[in-house]
Protein backbone atom coordinates (compact mmCIF):
# COMPACT_ATOMS: atom_id res chain seq x y z
CA UNK A 1 0.00 0.00 0.00
CA UNK A 2 1.87 3.24 -1.07
CA UNK A 3 2.59 5.07 1.93
CA UNK A 4 0.96 2.69 3.94
CA UNK A 5 4.36 3.07 6.12
CA UNK A 6 5.36 6.38 7.89
CA UNK A 7 9.08 5.87 7.12
CA UNK A 8 10.71 5.44 10.18
CA UNK A 9 11.19 5.74 14.14
CA UNK A 10 10.39 9.11 15.06
CA UNK A 11 8.83 10.73 11.49
CA UNK A 12 5.45 12.68 12.72
CA UNK A 13 2.66 14.45 10.58
CA UNK A 14 3.03 18.26 12.17
CA UNK A 15 -1.38 18.72 11.19
CA UNK A 16 -2.99 20.40 9.24
CA UNK A 17 -0.70 23.97 8.66
CA UNK A 18 -1.33 24.26 5.09
CA UNK A 19 -4.30 25.30 3.67
CA UNK A 20 -6.80 22.62 2.05
CA UNK A 21 -7.27 24.61 -1.11
CA UNK A 22 -3.01 25.13 -1.48
CA UNK A 23 -3.07 21.58 -0.67
CA UNK A 24 -5.28 20.72 -3.72
CA UNK A 25 -3.79 23.11 -5.84
CA UNK A 26 -0.51 21.32 -5.42
CA UNK A 27 -1.82 17.97 -5.99
CA UNK A 28 -3.52 19.07 -9.47
CA UNK A 29 -0.33 20.52 -10.40
CA UNK A 30 1.54 17.24 -9.50
CA UNK A 31 -1.11 15.25 -11.13
CA UNK A 32 -1.39 16.99 -14.30
CA UNK A 33 2.89 16.04 -14.40
CA UNK A 34 1.69 12.79 -14.62
CA UNK A 35 -0.96 12.91 -17.02
CA UNK A 36 1.95 14.64 -19.06
CA UNK A 37 3.40 11.38 -19.43
CA UNK A 38 0.65 9.56 -21.09
CA UNK A 39 -0.98 8.74 -17.80
CA UNK A 40 -5.42 8.37 -17.95
CA UNK A 41 -6.81 10.02 -14.56
CA UNK A 42 -8.64 7.57 -12.37
CA UNK A 43 -11.05 8.25 -10.01
CA UNK A 44 -13.01 6.04 -7.11
CA UNK A 45 -15.64 6.24 -3.96
CA UNK A 46 -13.82 7.86 -0.74
CA UNK A 47 -16.57 5.05 1.30
CA UNK A 48 -14.50 1.54 -0.18
CA UNK A 49 -16.37 -1.84 0.48
CA UNK A 50 -14.18 -3.22 3.99
CA UNK A 51 -14.07 -6.96 2.19
CA UNK A 52 -11.82 -6.79 -0.68
CA UNK A 53 -9.31 -4.92 1.82
CA UNK A 54 -9.61 -7.39 4.52
CA UNK A 55 -9.37 -10.45 2.15
CA UNK A 56 -5.70 -9.11 0.82
CA UNK A 57 -4.42 -6.84 3.94
CA UNK A 58 -5.84 -9.14 6.81
CA UNK A 59 -6.73 -7.85 9.78
CA UNK A 60 -3.92 -5.58 9.97
CA UNK A 61 -5.61 -3.21 7.92
CA UNK A 62 -8.52 -2.77 10.06
CA UNK A 63 -6.28 -0.87 12.58
CA UNK A 64 -5.21 1.55 10.13
CA UNK A 65 -8.65 2.28 8.87
CA UNK A 66 -11.72 3.84 9.49
CA UNK A 67 -14.56 1.33 9.35
CA UNK A 68 -18.16 2.05 8.97
CA UNK A 69 -21.35 -0.39 8.49
CA UNK A 70 -23.78 0.56 5.72
CA UNK A 71 -27.31 -0.99 5.98
CA UNK A 72 -27.23 -2.54 2.14
CA UNK A 73 -23.81 -2.67 1.63
CA UNK A 74 -22.07 -3.73 4.54
CA UNK A 75 -18.85 -3.04 6.27
CA UNK A 76 -17.06 -0.48 4.44
CA UNK A 77 -13.49 1.57 5.23
CA UNK A 78 -13.28 5.04 4.29
CA UNK A 79 -10.37 5.14 1.32
CA UNK A 80 -7.09 4.33 2.77
CA UNK A 81 -5.03 4.26 -0.65
CA UNK A 82 -5.94 4.47 -4.05
CA UNK A 83 -4.19 1.21 -4.87
CA UNK A 84 -6.61 -1.66 -4.55
CA UNK A 85 -9.50 0.01 -6.41
CA UNK A 86 -7.28 0.78 -9.64
CA UNK A 87 -6.02 -2.35 -9.46
CA UNK A 88 -9.25 -4.02 -9.44
CA UNK A 89 -10.54 -1.57 -12.69
CA UNK A 90 -7.36 -2.59 -14.32
CA UNK A 91 -7.70 -6.16 -14.02
CA UNK A 92 -11.30 -6.51 -14.45
CA UNK A 93 -10.80 -4.51 -17.84
CA UNK A 94 -8.56 -7.35 -19.04
CA UNK A 95 -5.13 -6.07 -17.32
CA UNK A 96 -3.07 -4.97 -20.79
CA UNK A 97 -1.07 -1.97 -20.68
CA UNK A 98 -2.09 1.02 -18.51
CA UNK A 99 -0.53 3.97 -17.23
CA UNK A 100 -2.93 6.12 -14.33
CA UNK A 101 -2.60 9.23 -12.41
CA UNK A 102 -4.71 10.10 -9.38
CA UNK A 103 -5.28 12.72 -6.73
CA UNK A 104 -7.26 12.49 -3.73
CA UNK A 105 -7.96 12.26 0.29
CA UNK A 106 -6.59 9.47 2.21
CA UNK A 107 -7.51 8.17 5.63
CA UNK A 108 -5.58 6.13 8.30
CA UNK A 109 -6.90 6.23 12.09
CA UNK A 110 -4.20 7.39 14.54
CA UNK A 111 -4.73 5.68 18.15
CA UNK A 112 -1.37 6.16 19.16
CA UNK A 113 0.25 9.53 17.89
CA UNK A 114 -1.98 12.66 17.47
CA UNK A 115 0.46 14.38 15.62
CA UNK A 116 -0.05 12.27 12.40
CA UNK A 117 -2.75 12.94 9.86
CA UNK A 118 -5.75 10.74 9.79
CA UNK A 119 -6.89 12.84 6.73
CA UNK A 120 -4.47 13.65 3.68
CA UNK A 121 -3.94 14.37 0.21
CA UNK A 122 -2.08 12.08 -1.82
CA UNK A 123 -1.23 12.29 -5.16
CA UNK A 124 0.16 8.77 -7.78
CA UNK A 125 1.44 7.54 -10.27
CA UNK A 126 0.87 4.00 -11.56
CA UNK A 127 2.12 1.31 -14.07
CA UNK A 128 0.85 -1.95 -15.54
CA UNK A 129 2.03 -4.68 -18.49
CA UNK A 130 4.44 -1.50 -19.56
CA UNK A 131 7.50 -2.12 -20.71
CA UNK A 132 10.08 -4.53 -18.89
CA UNK A 133 10.07 -4.00 -15.35
CA UNK A 134 13.82 -2.31 -14.87
CA UNK A 135 11.98 0.39 -17.71
CA UNK A 136 8.76 0.44 -15.83
CA UNK A 137 10.25 0.85 -12.55
CA UNK A 138 13.19 3.65 -13.77
CA UNK A 139 9.36 5.14 -15.33
CA UNK A 140 7.91 5.49 -12.34
CA UNK A 141 11.17 6.49 -9.99
CA UNK A 142 12.17 9.08 -12.56
CA UNK A 143 8.60 11.00 -13.02
CA UNK A 144 8.75 11.17 -9.22
CA UNK A 145 12.53 11.82 -8.60
CA UNK A 146 12.07 14.87 -11.21
CA UNK A 147 8.64 16.33 -9.71
CA UNK A 148 10.55 16.47 -5.98
CA UNK A 149 14.15 17.80 -7.74
CA UNK A 150 13.69 21.09 -6.47
CA UNK A 151 13.11 19.96 -2.96
CA UNK A 152 16.64 18.74 -2.49
CA UNK A 153 15.56 15.05 -1.02
CA UNK A 154 17.27 12.08 0.01
CA UNK A 155 16.07 9.07 -2.23
CA UNK A 156 16.44 5.91 -0.84
CA UNK A 157 15.71 2.28 -2.18
CA UNK A 158 15.67 -1.13 -1.38
CA UNK A 159 14.54 -4.04 -3.42
CA UNK A 160 12.17 -6.84 -1.38
CA UNK A 161 12.62 -9.63 -4.22
CA UNK A 162 16.37 -10.02 -2.87
CA UNK A 163 15.22 -11.74 0.62
CA UNK A 164 12.89 -13.34 -1.04
CA UNK A 165 14.99 -15.16 -3.25
CA UNK A 166 17.66 -15.68 -0.65
CA UNK A 167 15.19 -17.24 1.72
CA UNK A 168 14.34 -19.40 -1.32
CA UNK A 169 17.90 -20.54 -1.90
CA UNK A 170 18.73 -21.33 1.66
CA UNK A 171 15.86 -23.11 2.94
CA UNK A 172 14.87 -26.14 1.79
CA UNK A 173 12.21 -27.11 3.12
CA UNK A 174 8.91 -26.12 2.17
CA UNK A 175 6.49 -24.96 5.23
CA UNK A 176 10.02 -23.29 6.97
CA UNK A 177 10.11 -21.06 3.47
CA UNK A 178 6.78 -20.10 3.61
CA UNK A 179 6.84 -18.98 7.23
CA UNK A 180 9.55 -16.51 6.47
CA UNK A 181 8.30 -15.48 3.44
CA UNK A 182 5.16 -14.96 5.40
CA UNK A 183 7.34 -12.44 8.02
CA UNK A 184 9.56 -10.82 5.30
CA UNK A 185 7.66 -7.63 6.43
CA UNK A 186 7.34 -8.12 9.69
CA UNK A 187 11.55 -7.86 10.64
CA UNK A 188 11.39 -8.77 14.29
CA UNK A 189 9.11 -12.00 14.05
CA UNK A 190 11.34 -12.83 10.63
CA UNK A 191 13.89 -12.72 13.11
CA UNK A 192 12.78 -14.97 15.78
CA UNK A 193 11.35 -17.13 13.03
CA UNK A 194 14.86 -17.65 11.48
CA UNK A 195 16.53 -17.95 15.05
CA UNK A 196 14.03 -20.67 15.79
CA UNK A 197 15.16 -22.82 12.46
CA UNK A 198 18.58 -22.52 13.02
CA UNK A 199 18.42 -24.19 16.41
CA UNK A 200 18.16 -28.05 17.37
CA UNK A 201 16.44 -26.86 20.57
CA UNK A 202 13.50 -29.64 21.74
CA UNK A 203 10.46 -28.22 22.91
CA UNK A 204 8.14 -30.31 24.44
CA UNK A 205 4.54 -29.35 23.23
CA UNK A 206 2.52 -31.96 25.48
CA UNK A 207 1.63 -29.57 28.51
CA UNK A 208 -0.65 -27.51 25.30
CA UNK A 209 -2.43 -30.40 23.98
CA UNK A 210 -5.75 -30.10 24.62
CA UNK A 211 -6.25 -26.46 25.94
CA UNK A 212 -8.13 -24.25 23.62
CA UNK A 213 -6.74 -20.99 22.92
CA UNK A 214 -8.77 -17.79 22.04
CA UNK A 215 -10.88 -18.92 18.94
CA UNK A 216 -9.13 -21.61 18.12
CA UNK A 217 -10.80 -24.80 18.20
CA UNK A 218 -9.45 -27.80 19.92
CA UNK A 219 -8.42 -29.45 16.03
CA UNK A 220 -7.30 -26.36 15.13
CA UNK A 221 -5.21 -25.99 18.25
CA UNK A 222 -4.11 -30.08 17.37
CA UNK A 223 -2.98 -29.13 13.85
CA UNK A 224 -1.18 -26.42 14.66
CA UNK A 225 1.17 -28.75 17.33
CA UNK A 226 1.08 -31.36 14.79
CA UNK A 227 3.03 -29.30 12.08
CA UNK A 228 5.01 -27.54 15.33
CA UNK A 229 6.28 -31.15 16.45
CA UNK A 230 7.05 -32.09 12.33
CA UNK A 231 9.01 -29.02 12.23
CA UNK A 232 10.78 -29.53 15.33
CA UNK A 233 11.91 -33.03 13.48
CA UNK A 234 13.70 -30.73 10.53
CA UNK A 235 17.50 -29.98 11.25
CA UNK A 236 18.92 -26.81 12.01
CA UNK A 237 18.99 -24.85 8.71
CA UNK A 238 22.30 -25.55 6.61
CA UNK A 239 25.49 -23.99 7.90
CA UNK A 240 26.21 -20.64 6.86
CA UNK A 241 22.78 -20.05 5.81
CA UNK A 242 21.63 -17.44 8.59
CA UNK A 243 25.16 -15.32 7.71
CA UNK A 244 24.03 -15.42 4.47
CA UNK A 245 20.86 -13.62 4.99
CA UNK A 246 22.38 -11.03 7.77
CA UNK A 247 25.40 -10.16 5.25
CA UNK A 248 22.53 -9.43 2.26
CA UNK A 249 20.47 -7.28 5.05
CA UNK A 250 23.20 -6.04 6.46
CA UNK A 251 24.03 -4.10 2.54
CA UNK A 252 23.58 -0.13 2.87
CA UNK A 253 25.38 1.70 0.34
CA UNK A 254 25.52 4.14 -2.47
CA UNK A 255 24.09 2.49 -5.17
CA UNK A 256 26.97 1.25 -7.19
CA UNK A 257 28.76 0.34 -4.13
CA UNK A 258 25.29 -2.10 -3.09
CA UNK A 259 25.38 -3.54 -6.42
CA UNK A 260 29.02 -4.91 -6.25
CA UNK A 261 28.60 -5.99 -2.77
CA UNK A 262 25.62 -7.92 -3.56
CA UNK A 263 27.38 -9.35 -7.07
CA UNK A 264 30.22 -10.23 -4.47
CA UNK A 265 27.61 -12.31 -2.04
CA UNK A 266 26.12 -13.87 -4.86
CA UNK A 267 29.02 -16.13 -5.91
CA UNK A 268 28.04 -18.02 -2.67
CA UNK A 269 24.30 -17.35 -2.89
CA UNK A 270 23.20 -18.04 -6.40
CA UNK A 271 19.75 -17.88 -5.73
CA UNK A 272 19.84 -13.81 -5.64
CA UNK A 273 21.73 -13.91 -9.08
CA UNK A 274 18.61 -13.04 -11.21
CA UNK A 275 17.62 -10.10 -8.42
CA UNK A 276 21.03 -8.98 -8.50
CA UNK A 277 20.98 -8.58 -12.46
CA UNK A 278 17.69 -7.10 -12.20
CA UNK A 279 18.63 -4.16 -10.00
CA UNK A 280 21.59 -3.50 -12.20
CA UNK A 281 19.28 -3.52 -15.13
CA UNK A 282 16.80 -1.01 -13.18
CA UNK A 283 20.16 1.39 -11.95
CA UNK A 284 20.59 1.36 -15.93
CA UNK A 285 17.09 2.43 -16.81
CA UNK A 286 17.47 5.28 -14.08
CA UNK A 287 20.83 6.20 -15.51
CA UNK A 288 19.37 6.73 -19.21
CA UNK A 289 16.61 8.83 -17.66
CA UNK A 290 19.23 11.28 -16.51
CA UNK A 291 19.27 10.40 -12.42
CA UNK A 292 22.61 10.62 -10.98
CA UNK A 293 22.69 6.89 -9.96
CA UNK A 294 25.81 7.67 -8.11
CA UNK A 295 24.16 9.67 -5.22
CA UNK A 296 21.18 7.64 -4.79
CA UNK A 297 21.37 4.92 -1.55
CA UNK A 298 20.47 1.52 -1.41
CA UNK A 299 19.70 -0.02 1.72
CA UNK A 300 18.61 -3.93 1.38
CA UNK A 301 16.27 -3.76 4.00
CA UNK A 302 14.39 -0.81 2.97
CA UNK A 303 10.51 -1.20 2.68
CA UNK A 304 10.09 -3.89 5.30
CA UNK A 305 8.01 -2.41 7.34
CA UNK A 306 4.66 -1.69 5.37
CA UNK A 307 2.09 -3.51 5.05
CA UNK A 308 2.18 -7.34 2.95
CA UNK A 309 2.35 -5.22 -0.28
CA UNK A 310 5.51 -5.00 -2.19
CA UNK A 311 7.16 -8.05 -3.99
CA UNK A 312 10.56 -6.31 -5.10
CA UNK A 313 11.54 -2.54 -6.10
CA UNK A 314 10.79 -0.06 -3.34
CA UNK A 315 11.69 3.60 -2.23
CA UNK A 316 11.40 6.21 -0.53
CA UNK A 317 11.78 10.40 -0.38
CA UNK A 318 12.80 11.92 2.31
CA UNK A 319 13.64 15.37 3.96
CA UNK A 320 16.87 15.00 5.88
CA UNK A 321 16.49 19.05 7.35
CA UNK A 322 12.54 17.70 8.89
CA UNK A 323 13.36 13.94 10.45
CA UNK A 324 9.66 15.13 12.14
CA UNK A 325 8.35 14.61 8.63
CA UNK A 326 7.14 11.03 7.39
CA UNK A 327 8.11 10.53 3.86
CA UNK A 328 7.53 12.70 1.16
CA UNK A 329 7.01 10.21 -1.84
CA UNK A 330 6.92 6.39 -1.44
CA UNK A 331 5.76 3.10 -4.19
CA UNK A 332 7.60 0.65 -5.50
CA UNK A 333 6.16 -2.99 -7.22
CA UNK A 334 3.25 -4.85 -6.50
CA UNK A 335 3.00 -8.02 -8.87
CA UNK A 336 1.54 -10.16 -6.04
CA UNK A 337 -1.38 -8.09 -5.31
CA UNK A 338 -2.75 -8.08 -9.24
CA UNK A 339 -2.01 -12.05 -9.01
CA UNK A 340 -4.22 -11.60 -5.80
CA UNK A 341 -6.77 -9.97 -7.51
CA UNK A 342 -6.53 -11.10 -10.45
CA UNK A 343 -7.41 -14.80 -9.61
CA UNK A 344 -3.81 -16.12 -9.90
CA UNK A 345 -3.53 -14.27 -13.57
CA UNK A 346 -1.61 -11.24 -13.17
CA UNK A 347 0.27 -8.22 -14.61
CA UNK A 348 3.71 -6.33 -13.78
CA UNK A 349 2.92 -3.17 -11.75
CA UNK A 350 4.97 -0.30 -10.23
CA UNK A 351 3.69 2.69 -8.73
CA UNK A 352 4.61 5.69 -5.99
CA UNK A 353 2.68 8.44 -4.13
CA UNK A 354 3.48 11.79 -2.77
CA UNK A 355 1.86 13.98 -0.46
CA UNK A 356 1.13 17.39 -1.79
CA UNK A 357 0.98 18.66 1.93
CA UNK A 358 4.31 17.67 2.49
CA UNK A 359 5.49 19.36 -0.81
CA UNK A 360 4.25 22.92 0.12
CA UNK A 361 5.42 22.34 3.93
CA UNK A 362 9.09 22.28 2.12
CA UNK A 363 9.15 25.06 0.24
CA UNK A 364 7.39 23.93 -2.66
CA UNK A 365 4.89 25.14 -5.21
CA UNK A 366 2.70 27.13 -4.74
Amino acid sequence: MHGCGYGGAGARDTGPVTDKADIRTEAERLRSLFEARGAEVFETDILQPAGALLDLYGEDIRARAFVTHDPLQGEMMLRPDFTLPLVQRHMSAGGGEGRYAYSGEVFRRQEDDPDRASEYMQVGFELFNGATPPEADADVFSAIYDALAPLGLRAAMGDIGLLRAAVEGVVRNPARQAALLHHLWRPRRFRAVLNRFNNAQVRDFAEISGVKIGLRSHDEVEARLTALRLNQQEPPLESGAVAMIDTLLAVREKAPDALSQLRYLSVDLPAIAPAVDALAARFDAMAARGIDVDALDFEASYGRTTLEYYDGFVFGFFAESRPDLPPVATGGRYDALTRAVGGSVGVPAVGGVIRPGLVIELGGAP
